[in-house]
């Protein structure tokens, strides 16, 4: 059905070749998901969310979405030459995280130029902590994954041995030895499959998680970096402005 399926049969085979099974002495896919009961389908709905979150960040989660060498050096050639509006633009064009921080940090730079540089500082933290938030909202996903599916595998185990006392307790012409081992073997089925699930999440949301912050970092330096230009220009811009004012006074 997909890989993570395909991951869970052969560590599940020998509990079910066990399982005495009319014509059939090899464990199939069907025969897991009908062992471990009802539990199975939502095992399934979370393995196919699982294997959908995981292309999602190995696709969306690259260092090029965040910084990139060429946009970087074309906001601090703009940024020397004082060009705010030009670098809105290009800002604009470009799908970086740092691109949307910058034209922010400029729109409201621009369209407040008393503004202090804690203030430009501020908006470009707000912006940021906003794109960092979204980073981390992409993988936590797999963390939850990881808590419910072993929780899920727990209950189908308790579900599968109620219904397997149950039997014992009806069924008086076969060992009672032989009726409990086939209910606890399918029962253990839903518990196997909710941890080879959860393990499976919590790897790569540890994975992505330190690349997450890895790329947090970095966009962090190029945003302090490029506000850094703007508030040290706008600091030089105010002096100018007042002895202009001091001497139209004059």
């Amino acid at each position: 059905m997909n890989w993570l399926a395909l991951l869970i049969v052969p560590l599940l085979a020998q509990a079910v070749e066990a399982t005495p099974t009319p014509g059939s002495t090899q464990a199939t896919l069907l025969q897991l998901l009908k062992a471990g009961g009802w539990v199975m389908i939502p095992l399934i709905l979370t393995s196919v969310i699982t294997l959908s979150l995981v292309m999602a960040c190995l696709l969306s989660l690259r260092r090029g979405t965040i910084v990139t060498r060429r946009f970087m050096e074309t906001a601090e050639a703009l940024l020397r030459k004082r060009d705010y509006l030009g670098l809105i633009a290009v800002s604009n064009r470009h799908s970086e995280a740092v691109a949307r921080i910058t034209a922010r940090t400029l729109d409201f730079a621009t369209k407040n130029p008393a503004a202090s540089p804690a203030a430009i500082r501020e908006v470009a933290e707000t912006e940021g902590s906003r794109v960092a938030s979204s980073l981390n909202q992409r993988i936590v996903y797999l963390a939850d994954i990881a808590t419910l599916s072993p929780m899920l595998g727990l209950l189908g185990t308790v579900i599968g041995l109620i219904n397997s006392f149950g039997v014992l307790a009806s069924n008086t012409s076969q060992p009672r030895p032989m009726l409990l081992a086939h209910g606890v073997s399918e029962a253990l089925v839903a518990t196997a499959s909710g941890l080879v699930i959860g393990i499976i999440a919590m790897a790569f949301y540890a994975l992505f998680r330190g690349k997450v912050a890895s790329m947090v970092s970095d966009l962090e330096s190029a945003t302090a970096h490029l506000v850094n230009i703007i508030t040290s220009q706008n600091q030089v811009r105010r002096p100018e402005r007042s002895r202009v004012l001091d001497s139209d006074e004059i």
